[in-house]
């Protein structure tokens, strides 16, 4: 499911939790919503409340981090895709075919990761071929074979970076710690609505409240879809490498 759809998801149990809580309200004994259970209630919400918060600082640094690591391997990628087409130019004009399918390569990954499934970037044959035709060049001096090692060197990283880009794919958010600080929030809010009057006014700052927790929440799952969404990484690294790609 997409970031929304689970933020709505966590909205509908958050404030469908404090209508619960208003409606036990409504139907407990007297006795049961005393001032020493009250009491009892606000202790142990607060203690709900600070492990919530404790697992919620533990999703953020999950999500960031990898927002950030993804981040930092595109921009390796993008330095290193000019590095290899100016280790090329040098070697001279034999490379040109090899320069042409690089940049036709960075194209189709720009297009493939921003444009559509959002994914990590593709493991398509254009490293494949690229190391095919770099492996075939005949060096005539010491110089271009310094150049043809440092290429090669070059485009091992570059695949590196990629499979690593690849494997991180997947969702670094832990399912079971964001089911938990969910239900944990949950209880929150029955406790809330428990005790809030019936009146409008209530309602309405539950509702303002249940929103922002899931607007939060939708914060840090779109962090975990750096390549859609409306956090996304920057394609400004790779459109510049293109850009001088070839000359």
């Amino acid at each position: 499911m997409s970031p929304l759809q689970v933020s709505a998801i966590i909205f509908l149990c958050i404030f469908g939790s404090s209508l619960l809580g208003m409606w036990l309200r409504g139907i407990l004994p007297a006795h049961h919503l005393d001032a020493d259970t009250k009491d009892l209630v606000k202790l142990g919400v607060g203690l709900v409340g600070t492990m919530a918060a404790l697992l919620l600082g533990l999703l953020v640094a999950s999500a960031k981090n990898s927002y950030d690591t993804r981040s930092t391997e595109l921009t390796q990628l993008s330095a290193n895709t000019i590095l290899l087409d100016r280790a090329l130019a040098y070697y001279g004009p034999e490379t040109g075919e090899i320069r042409r399918i690089l940049k036709i390569a960075t194209a189709r990954t720009i297009d493939q990761v921003w444009s559509t499934s959002g994914a990590a970037l593709p493991s398509g044959s254009g490293g494949e071929i690229l190391f095919d035709k770099l492996q075939q060049l005949a060096p005539k001096s010491e110089e271009q074979r310094t150049l043809k090692s440092q290429a090669q060197s070059i485009m091992i990283s570059s695949g590196q970076t990629q499979l690593l880009l690849f494997a991180q794919s997947g969702s670094s958010i832990s399912t079971p710690f964001l089911v938990i600080v969910v239900f944990w929030l949950s209880m929150l809010f029955v406790s809330f609505g428990l005790f809030a009057p019936h009146n409008g006014t209530a309602v309405a700052t539950l509702l303002i409240s249940a929103v922002s927790v899931a607007g939060a929440l939708f914060l840090i799952l779109e962090l975990d879809h750096p390549f859609s969404g409306l956090i996304q990484i920057p394609v400004a690294p790779l459109r510049n490498a293109l850009s001088v790609l070839g000359k």
